[in-house]
Protein backbone atom coordinates (compact mmCIF):
# COMPACT_ATOMS: atom_id res chain seq x y z
CA UNK A 1 0.00 0.00 0.00
CA UNK A 2 1.55 3.30 -1.12
CA UNK A 3 0.93 6.46 0.87
CA UNK A 4 1.94 9.94 -0.32
CA UNK A 5 2.82 12.48 2.38
CA UNK A 6 3.31 16.19 1.77
CA UNK A 7 5.41 17.95 4.40
CA UNK A 8 7.15 14.66 5.16
CA UNK A 9 10.30 16.44 6.38
CA UNK A 10 8.44 18.28 9.13
CA UNK A 11 7.90 17.20 12.72
CA UNK A 12 4.60 15.42 12.12
CA UNK A 13 5.64 14.20 8.68
CA UNK A 14 8.80 12.57 9.96
CA UNK A 15 6.94 10.82 12.77
CA UNK A 16 4.11 9.72 10.48
CA UNK A 17 6.54 8.32 7.91
CA UNK A 18 8.27 6.23 10.56
CA UNK A 19 4.93 5.08 11.99
CA UNK A 20 3.49 3.99 8.65
CA UNK A 21 6.69 2.20 7.64
CA UNK A 22 6.37 0.12 10.82
CA UNK A 23 2.86 -0.76 9.66
CA UNK A 24 4.34 -2.17 6.42
CA UNK A 25 3.13 0.68 4.24
CA UNK A 26 5.15 2.22 1.41
CA UNK A 27 5.65 5.94 1.97
CA UNK A 28 6.72 8.54 -0.57
CA UNK A 29 7.32 12.16 0.34
CA UNK A 30 6.08 15.07 -1.76
CA UNK A 31 8.19 18.18 -1.39
CA UNK A 32 9.17 21.49 -2.93
CA UNK A 33 12.80 20.45 -2.48
CA UNK A 34 12.62 16.71 -3.10
CA UNK A 35 15.34 14.24 -2.31
CA UNK A 36 16.04 11.37 -4.72
CA UNK A 37 13.34 9.19 -3.20
CA UNK A 38 10.75 11.99 -3.09
CA UNK A 39 8.40 13.63 -5.56
CA UNK A 40 8.32 17.29 -6.55
CA UNK A 41 4.94 19.01 -6.22
CA UNK A 42 5.28 20.11 -9.84
CA UNK A 43 5.59 16.53 -11.09
CA UNK A 44 2.81 15.08 -8.94
CA UNK A 45 0.49 13.89 -11.71
CA UNK A 46 -2.40 11.48 -12.10
CA UNK A 47 -0.08 8.57 -12.87
CA UNK A 48 1.58 8.93 -9.46
CA UNK A 49 -1.72 9.49 -7.63
CA UNK A 50 -3.35 6.54 -9.40
CA UNK A 51 -0.75 4.26 -7.85
CA UNK A 52 -1.30 5.56 -4.32
CA UNK A 53 -3.92 4.44 -1.82
CA UNK A 54 -3.90 7.72 0.09
CA UNK A 55 -2.40 11.17 0.21
CA UNK A 56 -1.84 12.81 3.59
CA UNK A 57 -1.49 16.56 3.16
CA UNK A 58 0.56 17.89 6.07
CA UNK A 59 2.47 20.66 4.31
CA UNK A 60 1.48 24.14 5.35
CA UNK A 61 2.62 27.42 6.79
CA UNK A 62 2.60 27.22 10.58
CA UNK A 63 1.26 29.92 12.86
CA UNK A 64 3.97 32.58 13.23
CA UNK A 65 4.13 33.65 16.88
CA UNK A 66 6.54 36.46 15.97
CA UNK A 67 3.95 37.88 13.55
CA UNK A 68 6.48 38.59 10.80
CA UNK A 69 4.55 36.78 8.06
CA UNK A 70 2.20 38.48 5.62
CA UNK A 71 -1.37 37.22 5.42
CA UNK A 72 -1.03 36.29 1.75
CA UNK A 73 1.71 33.79 2.60
CA UNK A 74 -0.75 31.73 4.66
CA UNK A 75 -3.32 31.66 1.88
CA UNK A 76 -0.72 30.83 -0.76
CA UNK A 77 0.49 27.75 1.12
CA UNK A 78 -2.41 26.65 3.31
CA UNK A 79 -5.25 27.37 0.91
CA UNK A 80 -4.02 27.50 -2.68
CA UNK A 81 -1.71 24.48 -2.43
CA UNK A 82 -4.46 22.43 -0.78
CA UNK A 83 -6.90 23.34 -3.55
CA UNK A 84 -4.40 22.26 -6.21
CA UNK A 85 -3.66 18.93 -4.54
CA UNK A 86 -7.33 18.20 -3.85
CA UNK A 87 -8.31 18.87 -7.46
CA UNK A 88 -5.68 16.38 -8.61
CA UNK A 89 -6.90 13.84 -6.05
CA UNK A 90 -10.50 14.10 -7.31
CA UNK A 91 -9.38 13.37 -10.88
CA UNK A 92 -7.26 10.38 -9.83
CA UNK A 93 -7.87 6.82 -8.67
CA UNK A 94 -6.40 7.62 -5.25
CA UNK A 95 -8.99 6.69 -2.64
CA UNK A 96 -8.17 8.69 0.50
CA UNK A 97 -7.36 12.36 1.09
CA UNK A 98 -6.38 13.43 4.61
CA UNK A 99 -5.99 17.16 5.18
CA UNK A 100 -4.20 18.40 8.27
CA UNK A 101 -6.11 21.50 9.29
CA UNK A 102 -6.14 22.90 12.84
CA UNK A 103 -8.48 23.67 15.72
CA UNK A 104 -7.58 27.28 14.95
CA UNK A 105 -9.70 26.96 11.80
CA UNK A 106 -12.65 26.68 14.16
CA UNK A 107 -11.90 28.96 17.08
CA UNK A 108 -9.12 30.98 18.68
CA UNK A 109 -10.98 31.13 21.99
CA UNK A 110 -12.94 28.21 23.43
CA UNK A 111 -15.69 28.41 26.02
CA UNK A 112 -16.49 25.01 27.43
CA UNK A 113 -15.45 22.26 25.03
CA UNK A 114 -14.71 22.57 21.32
CA UNK A 115 -16.66 20.14 19.15
CA UNK A 116 -16.99 19.71 15.41
CA UNK A 117 -20.46 21.31 15.56
CA UNK A 118 -19.12 24.78 16.38
CA UNK A 119 -19.66 27.49 13.78
CA UNK A 120 -16.08 28.33 12.69
CA UNK A 121 -14.90 31.83 13.53
CA UNK A 122 -11.11 32.06 13.15
CA UNK A 123 -9.45 35.37 13.92
CA UNK A 124 -5.92 34.97 12.59
CA UNK A 125 -4.80 34.70 8.96
CA UNK A 126 -3.48 31.26 9.81
CA UNK A 127 -6.88 30.03 10.99
CA UNK A 128 -8.71 31.74 8.13
CA UNK A 129 -6.40 30.18 5.54
CA UNK A 130 -6.95 26.71 7.03
CA UNK A 131 -10.72 27.24 7.09
CA UNK A 132 -10.72 28.44 3.47
CA UNK A 133 -9.06 25.17 2.46
CA UNK A 134 -11.61 23.20 4.48
CA UNK A 135 -14.50 25.03 2.83
CA UNK A 136 -13.09 24.33 -0.62
CA UNK A 137 -12.81 20.62 0.12
CA UNK A 138 -16.34 20.49 1.55
CA UNK A 139 -17.75 22.33 -1.47
CA UNK A 140 -16.82 19.47 -3.81
CA UNK A 141 -18.82 16.36 -4.54
CA UNK A 142 -16.91 13.36 -3.20
CA UNK A 143 -17.27 10.19 -5.31
CA UNK A 144 -18.63 7.17 -3.45
CA UNK A 145 -15.35 5.29 -3.87
CA UNK A 146 -13.33 8.01 -2.14
CA UNK A 147 -12.93 9.10 1.49
CA UNK A 148 -11.92 12.59 2.61
CA UNK A 149 -10.91 13.52 6.15
CA UNK A 150 -10.28 16.99 7.55
CA UNK A 151 -8.35 16.74 10.81
CA UNK A 152 -8.28 19.54 13.37
CA UNK A 153 -5.55 18.71 15.89
CA UNK A 154 -4.94 20.80 18.97
CA UNK A 155 -1.35 21.48 20.08
CA UNK A 156 0.80 18.57 18.89
CA UNK A 157 3.80 17.46 20.90
CA UNK A 158 6.30 14.63 20.75
CA UNK A 159 9.97 13.78 21.15
CA UNK A 160 12.25 16.67 20.14
CA UNK A 161 9.51 19.00 18.93
CA UNK A 162 9.60 22.76 19.34
CA UNK A 163 6.82 24.54 21.15
CA UNK A 164 5.55 25.82 24.46
CA UNK A 165 6.52 22.58 26.20
CA UNK A 166 10.13 23.63 25.60
CA UNK A 167 9.50 26.90 27.40
CA UNK A 168 7.95 25.11 30.38
CA UNK A 169 10.76 22.56 30.34
CA UNK A 170 13.29 25.39 30.58
CA UNK A 171 11.48 26.82 33.61
CA UNK A 172 11.66 23.53 35.46
CA UNK A 173 15.05 22.20 34.31
CA UNK A 174 16.82 25.45 35.24
CA UNK A 175 15.06 25.70 38.59
CA UNK A 176 13.21 28.87 37.57
CA UNK A 177 9.98 29.32 39.53
CA UNK A 178 6.86 28.98 37.39
CA UNK A 179 5.19 32.39 37.77
CA UNK A 180 1.69 31.65 36.43
CA UNK A 181 0.21 29.90 39.45
CA UNK A 182 -2.75 32.29 39.61
CA UNK A 183 -4.03 31.06 36.25
CA UNK A 184 -6.48 28.19 36.64
CA UNK A 185 -6.96 26.72 33.20
CA UNK A 186 -7.61 23.51 31.28
CA UNK A 187 -6.30 22.76 27.82
CA UNK A 188 -5.99 19.86 25.45
CA UNK A 189 -2.88 18.42 23.82
CA UNK A 190 -2.28 15.58 21.40
CA UNK A 191 0.83 13.43 21.28
CA UNK A 192 2.23 12.88 17.80
CA UNK A 193 2.04 9.14 18.43
CA UNK A 194 -1.71 9.32 19.00
CA UNK A 195 -2.09 11.48 15.90
CA UNK A 196 -0.15 8.99 13.76
CA UNK A 197 -2.22 6.13 15.19
CA UNK A 198 -5.44 7.90 14.17
CA UNK A 199 -4.20 8.65 10.65
CA UNK A 200 -3.25 5.00 10.18
CA UNK A 201 -6.71 3.93 11.35
CA UNK A 202 -8.34 6.33 8.87
CA UNK A 203 -6.32 4.80 6.05
CA UNK A 204 -7.06 1.20 7.03
CA UNK A 205 -10.71 1.42 8.05
CA UNK A 206 -13.00 2.03 5.08
CA UNK A 207 -16.04 2.17 7.40
CA UNK A 208 -15.00 5.54 8.87
CA UNK A 209 -17.10 8.23 7.24
CA UNK A 210 -15.61 11.26 5.52
CA UNK A 211 -15.80 14.50 7.47
CA UNK A 212 -14.20 16.85 9.98
CA UNK A 213 -12.61 15.35 13.09
CA UNK A 214 -11.06 17.07 16.10
CA UNK A 215 -7.87 15.37 17.25
CA UNK A 216 -6.89 15.47 20.93
CA UNK A 217 -5.73 13.22 23.74
CA UNK A 218 -8.40 11.87 26.07
CA UNK A 219 -7.86 14.28 28.95
CA UNK A 220 -7.22 18.00 29.27
CA UNK A 221 -4.85 19.29 31.94
CA UNK A 222 -3.95 22.60 33.55
CA UNK A 223 -0.64 24.35 32.97
CA UNK A 224 0.15 23.91 36.66
CA UNK A 225 -0.40 20.14 36.29
CA UNK A 226 1.78 20.18 33.20
CA UNK A 227 4.63 21.82 35.07
CA UNK A 228 4.35 19.24 37.85
CA UNK A 229 4.47 16.39 35.30
CA UNK A 230 7.61 17.89 33.79
CA UNK A 231 9.22 18.12 37.22
CA UNK A 232 8.38 14.52 38.05
CA UNK A 233 9.66 13.33 34.66
CA UNK A 234 13.09 14.96 35.03
CA UNK A 235 13.25 14.59 38.83
CA UNK A 236 13.41 18.32 39.48
CA UNK A 237 11.60 20.17 42.26
CA UNK A 238 8.89 22.50 41.00
CA UNK A 239 8.18 25.94 42.44
CA UNK A 240 4.87 27.46 41.38
CA UNK A 241 4.46 31.06 42.46
CA UNK A 242 1.35 33.20 42.24
CA UNK A 243 2.55 36.36 40.52
CA UNK A 244 -0.20 38.99 40.19
CA UNK A 245 -1.84 38.74 36.77
CA UNK A 246 -1.46 42.46 36.07
CA UNK A 247 2.31 42.15 36.39
CA UNK A 248 2.39 39.14 34.06
CA UNK A 249 0.34 41.10 31.54
CA UNK A 250 2.82 44.00 31.63
CA UNK A 251 5.75 41.65 31.06
CA UNK A 252 3.99 40.00 28.12
CA UNK A 253 3.33 43.40 26.55
CA UNK A 254 7.05 44.17 26.81
CA UNK A 255 7.70 40.88 25.01
CA UNK A 256 5.48 42.03 22.15
CA UNK A 257 8.00 44.73 21.23
CA UNK A 258 11.30 43.54 22.67
CA UNK A 259 13.16 40.18 22.57
CA UNK A 260 11.73 38.46 25.65
CA UNK A 261 10.75 34.85 26.39
CA UNK A 262 7.17 35.90 27.10
CA UNK A 263 4.78 37.77 24.83
CA UNK A 264 1.00 38.13 24.75
CA UNK A 265 0.37 35.24 22.41
CA UNK A 266 2.65 32.88 24.28
CA UNK A 267 1.02 33.90 27.56
CA UNK A 268 -2.36 33.09 26.08
CA UNK A 269 -1.18 29.65 24.93
CA UNK A 270 0.27 28.90 28.36
CA UNK A 271 -2.69 30.03 30.43
CA UNK A 272 -5.84 29.89 28.27
CA UNK A 273 -8.69 27.43 28.49
CA UNK A 274 -8.77 25.40 25.29
CA UNK A 275 -10.49 22.04 25.75
CA UNK A 276 -11.04 19.97 22.62
CA UNK A 277 -13.45 17.04 22.39
CA UNK A 278 -12.17 13.88 20.71
CA UNK A 279 -15.43 11.94 21.12
CA UNK A 280 -16.27 11.92 17.39
CA UNK A 281 -12.96 10.42 16.27
CA UNK A 282 -12.92 7.95 19.18
CA UNK A 283 -16.40 6.74 18.25
CA UNK A 284 -15.31 6.43 14.63
CA UNK A 285 -12.17 4.34 15.19
CA UNK A 286 -13.63 2.31 18.06
CA UNK A 287 -10.20 1.87 19.62
CA UNK A 288 -8.31 3.32 22.58
CA UNK A 289 -5.49 5.77 21.90
CA UNK A 290 -2.01 4.32 22.55
CA UNK A 291 -0.91 7.01 25.01
CA UNK A 292 -2.65 8.75 27.88
CA UNK A 293 -2.20 12.51 28.14
CA UNK A 294 0.32 12.16 30.97
CA UNK A 295 2.30 9.34 29.36
CA UNK A 296 2.51 11.25 26.11
CA UNK A 297 3.85 14.36 27.83
CA UNK A 298 6.35 12.29 29.81
CA UNK A 299 7.60 10.74 26.58
CA UNK A 300 8.03 14.17 25.00
CA UNK A 301 9.82 15.66 28.02
CA UNK A 302 12.14 12.66 28.35
CA UNK A 303 13.47 13.41 24.86
CA UNK A 304 14.58 16.97 25.70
Amino acid sequence: MKILITGNKGFVGGNLTAFLLKKNKQVTGVSRSPLKSEIDYKTLDLKILNNAKAIVHLAGKAHDLKKTSEDKEYFKVNTKLTKTLFDKFLKSDCEIFIYMSSVKAAADVVEGELTEQVAPNPITAYGKSKLAAEEYILSKNIPSNKRVYILRPCMIHGPNNKGNLNLLYNFVSKGIPYPFGRYDNQRSFVSVENLCFIINELIDNSKIESGIYNIADDESISSNQLVRIIGETISKPVRIIHTPKFLITILSKIGDVLPFPLNSERLQKLTENYVVSNIKIKNAIQKSLPLSTEKGIQKTISSF
